[in-house]
């Protein structure tokens, strides 16, 4: 499967069940074993299992295949391996303390997050993804003061 398209749909199943805090990194230059790996938090036992299953229900209709997942038992850190990608999902206090973008984090990658709109309704797009070329950034006429300078 196709990288960007496994990364994708990680991230759809992550935002379908509100994780928070998403973060993807580019692990090739570390390991060979895989290429990304995301991190995310969910507020309780119950949320991280939930993220895990959909993580995993997305992968499977794009197309991909799961190798494993741990942690579900006890739902603090559940770990859903992707093949190419290895997703935790860590409750707050974990990550926290674990701090695995310390690990990992030294390549950033920048994706597309969904955010909910500030009233409530529709959620908008985040404008950053390492598929797209950034648009120049429109020039805005200056502003003109309207204070006397002494």
């Amino acid at each position: 499967m196709e990288l960007q398209k496994l990364q994708r749909a990680i991230i759809d199943g992550l935002e379908d069940v509100k994780a928070q805090d998403i973060k993807v990194f580019n692990t090739t230059h570390l390991t060979s074993l895989f290429d990304r790996v995301v991190v995310a938090s969910g507020t309780s036992n119950r949320q991280t299992k939930a993220l895990a299953n959909s993580v995993r229900e997305k992968v499977k209709e794009a197309g991909g295949d799961i190798v494993s997942t741990e942690g579900e038992e006890i739902g603090e850190w559940v770990l859903v391996d992707c093949g190419d990608a290895v997703v935790h999902i860590l409750q707050p206090a974990l990550r926290q303390y674990y701090n695995l973008e310390e690990v990992w984090g030294d390549k950033p990658v920048r994706v597309k997050l969904q955010k909910p709109n500030m009233f409530g309704g529709a959620r908008v797009t985040d404008d950053e993804d390492e598929d797209e070329d950034e648009a120049p950034a429109v020039k805005r006429p200056a502003r003109k003061t309207t204070r006397k300078q002494a």
